[in-house]
Parts: structure tokens; C-alpha cells; sequence
């Protein structure tokens, strides 16, 4: 394991173009569950019946907000009660230290810019969950923890429609800006591609990791298991994020 941390911080230090990508194992080690693992939400049915990827769609929230709402609220709750954690704090300084550090992120937590992550550099490829904005009028309203202890849906103080916060739901598309921003920058290529705490093989983890090893960039991958992405990587580092991504920056020196 040594021997690769080495090995991969030899390429960060070498490398002028990064780009981490991040999901839920990341934010685990800050207390907040994975996605298949939110008070067990995922691992079945919800109290109705539903899967909950019906439960958090946005046909959901047009025709049962309530129903939405009660898996977004809880979803809320999970990321206020936590915050950053030691490998979130180390990407922004890795970031900080190589301007040519990107991230992207599945998470919609924030934690990455509460850790200091540059926004130019950030990509939100799910959005994130404030500020919250009305469906009928646009106004925003920036006061997520409140809405939490009300009767939801949450209503717009101006006009009384339902908010929403800017998150993509299951059934929505993805943010044509920040698609446009990853695929502006994948086309630029990367010398090292490190995906953190992502089990996903939706085409946008995976085209910038198949991409930088047909450049011959450096791919990594940090989790505590083999995922699908595994076998197509240089190096798997097993372990915590909030362990092995401060033991990677303890090699890698600022400039």
C-alpha cells in the first residue's frame, strides 16, 4: 500500500492537469450515509411502498411534493448534521496547491466548498441542496434548516408555490452548464484521473477515466472495496478517504 501511495503521488506531483471525482464513500467518512444506505431507505421499500428512487423523482415532486419532500428533508437533515471531513479538506489543499486540480462531484452536500474547493474548479454534476427556489415564481430562499421543522412541502413566502432545491432528482436531467464545464475539460485530457468513494459507472465517471488511460494519463481509485471501475484503473488504493487522501498529500509538496 505504501509503495502505491508513493507511486501515485510521484504523478500528482508531476501531473499539471488533475481531476478528482468524487461520491458518497467520501462524505461517509463525515458521518453521512451512502446512498444505499440512508436509514436503510434505500436498501428496500419506502414506508409507502416505493422504491425510492420513484420516492425522489421529479414526477414525484410535481404530482406528491409532500411525498418528495419527506426523503429531501431527511436528506437535508443527514447534511446539516455533518460537515466537512479530512479528505475533503485534503483535495481543497491539493487543489490549492495545483491549479490544474479539478473536482466533480456526485455528492450534493456542499462539503466540498465549506472545505475551501475553488467554485471554478468544482463541478456539482447532482446540484445541491440550497438554496431552495420556487417552482412557479423563481424567488430563492436560502433558509433550508428552517423549512426542515415546518409542515412540508416548504411554499414560497411570495406566491406560495412549492420549493425545491436546485438537486437533480431521479428522472431529471443532468445541468447542461455543468456537463458542458466536465466535457470542455475532459477534452483538454488529464494527466492523472482519481475517483474517490464512487461505486457509479454512469458514462460521465467513467469516459474521463477510459479517456486518461487512452492518453496515457495515471488513473487511481481510493475505496475501501474493488468497484466496476476498478479493473480499468493503474492503481487501487484501499482505504478510507479521510485516511488515505491526507497520507497522499503528506508526499505531494506545495508550491
Amino acid at each position: 500500500m505504501q509503495q502505491d501511495i508513493l507511486r501515485v503521488a510521484q504523478a500528482i506531483q508531476k501531473a499539471e492537469r488533475i481531476l478528482i471525482i468524487t461520491g458518497a464513500g467520501l462524505s461517509a467518512d463525515s458521518g453521512l450515509p451512502t446512498y444505499r444506505g440512508l436509514g436503510g431507505l434505500y436498501n428496500g421499500l419506502t414506508a409507502e411502498g416505493l422504491p425510492i428512487e420513484a420516492a425522489l423523482s421529479g414526477p414525484m415532486l410535481q404530482c406528491d411534493p409532500a411525498l418528495c419532500w419527506k426523503y429531501l428533508a431527511q436528506l437535508g437533515e443527514a447534511c446539516l448534521a455533518a460537515s466537512p471531513n479530512a479528505g475533503h479538506a485534503a483535495i481543497a489543499e491539493l487543489q490549492r496547491r495545483k491549479p490544474g486540480c479539478w473536482v466533480l462531484t456526485q455528492n450534493i452536500d456542499g462539503y466540498h466548498r465549506q472545505a475551501g474547493s475553488p467554485m471554478e474548479r468544482l463541478i456539482e454534476i447532482h446540484g445541491e441542496l440550497a438554496p431552495l427556489f420556487c417552482q412557479s415564481c423563481g424567488a430563492e430562499d436560502a433558509e433550508l434548516a428552517a423549512h426542515l421543522h415546518k409542515p412540508l412541502p416548504p411554499r414560497c413566502a411570495r406566491c406560495g408555490g412549492v420549493l425545491r432545491p436546485p438537486v437533480v432528482l431521479f428522472e431529471e436531467m443532468l445541468p447542461e452548464d455543468a456537463i458542458g464545464r466536465l466535457y470542455d475539460q475532459v477534452h483538454q485530457g488529464f494527466d492523472v484521473v482519481i475517483a474517490v468513494g464512487t461505486t457509479a459507472s454512469f458514462p460521465y465517471i467513467v469516459e474521463p477515466v477510459v479517456q486518461a488511460r487512452r492518453n496515457g494519463g495515471f488513473t487511481v481509485e481510493v475505496n475501501p472495496q474493488k468497484t466496476e471501475i476498478s479493473r480499468w484503473l493503474d492503481v487501487h488504493l484501499s482505504g478510507r478517504a479521510s485516511d488515505v487522501l491526507p497520507e497522499l498529500l503528506s508526499h505531494i509538496s506545495g508550491h
